[in-house]
């Protein structure tokens, strides 16, 4: 049972991590004409997600194999987002442009990240520090 559910959060982590990619380059490289359609978005926001993109596919991997250290990579996605939340603050105070949506995508990316690390914990490192003598 330990391992279907490992791997369906893998599965779901996997489509989050290919969603963020695509969303992100479109922004950076403007495919598509998404950049006019994003309004104000904030560059090293969208450059901090295409790079914890690339860390969530890294711990998909983790929970297909069943790695102890995908708790580990989805910790270090989580600070990536809450500096990138923090230097969002300070560019809003500072009277940069921003859109509302933006801060909404910041806390709901933190969340999902706080939850796939929980469950990394509880799912593969949690329980494989058991079974190891």
């Amino acid at each position: 049972m330990n391992q279907i559910v490992s791997k369906v959060i893998g599965v779901i982590i996997a489509v989050f991590a290919l969603l963020t990619l695509f969303m992100s380059s479109c922004v950076i490289f403007n495919l598509f004409g998404i950049r006019a359609k994003e309004g104000n978005y904030v560059l090293f926001v969208v450059l901090a997600n295409f790079i914890c993109g690339f860390v969530y596919l890294l711990a998909a991997y983790g929970f297909f194999t069943q790695k102890r250290w995908t708790t580990f990579i989805l910790i270090i996605a989580l600070v990536i987002l809450v500096l990138t939340f923090i230097g969002l603050y300070f560019h809003i105070k500072s009277g940069g442009i921003y859109e509302a949506k933006t801060v909404k995508a910041m806390w709901f990316r933190m969340s999902m990240t706080t939850a796939f690390a929980a469950l990394s914990w509880f799912y593969l490192a949690k329980n494989k520090a058991k079974i190891t003598p």
